[in-house]
């Protein structure tokens, strides 16, 4: 069979080589590009993210991948963003005061944990919301995080585009937060499939078979 073609979007946020080796271990031909037509042209788009939110957005902007990722959903093209690249999927993030735009299709506002003890960093498990694809066959199995910011409240504001989303969930020091969105052709997850081993592999896969 073919292989899925994806296009991990380069704007300048780091692990991006770890995404694309455990993209193409999962099953798919991956092209590292910063090409608005590349990345519109392929099959599934993955958007990785780490460090702020505010950088993160000033340099997927430059790249013009809010446009790129809008055009993708607006036409049904499967889009995943993973851990910064899933909270700038939100209307704003705050940090240190500072409120920053962002790709806005989610409502939410991204913000500081309030666990004691922060950053989340580690194995934790997850709570796959009704109807998952993304979780098929790994329910129980537990993911690598590494985060102090999260999505801490679930609101859609108006009536979905697609069908209602399976929202995940992870609690963590008595706190809970928003682990991952299955939304249409727009997935996402706060944890890192990349860093996740075999779990994160399947992960991957089941994107990929949606592609």
């Amino acid at each position: 069979m073919t292989r899925p073609r994806v296009a991990v979007l380069d704007y300048g946020s780091g692990n991006l080589r770890s995404a694309v080796r455990a993209v193409e271990r999962a099953g798919a031909d991956v092209t590292l590009t910063d090409d608005a037509t590349v990345a519109a042209e392929a099959d599934g788009l993955l958007v990785p993210g780490v460090g702020a939110f505010e950088s993160c957005m000033r340099g997927l902007r430059e790249v013009d991948g809010v446009r790129i990722i809008e055009r993708r959903l607006i036409a049904g093209r499967p889009v995943m963003g993973i851990c910064v690249g899933m909270q700038i999927l939100f209307a704003e993030g705050i940090e240190h005061g500072v409120r920053t735009e962002g790709c806005a299709e989610w409502p939410g506002v991204i913000e500081k944990l309030q666990a004691p003890i922060v950053p989340h960093m580690g194995w934790n498990t997850v709570e796959p919301g009704e109807g998952s694809r993304m979780f098929a066959g790994i329910e129980d199995e537990r993911f690598y995080f590494v985060h102090s910011y999260g999505l801490r409240d679930w609101v859609l504001s108006q009536p979905p585009a697609f069908p209602d989303p399976a929202v995940t969930w992870t609690e963590y020091e008595g706190e809970r937060f928003v682990s991952a969105v299955e939304h249409g052709p727009l997935w996402a997850t706060q944890f890192h499939p990349e860093k996740s081993g075999d779990a994160g592999m399947l992960l991957l896969q089941n994107w990929l078979a949606t592609l």
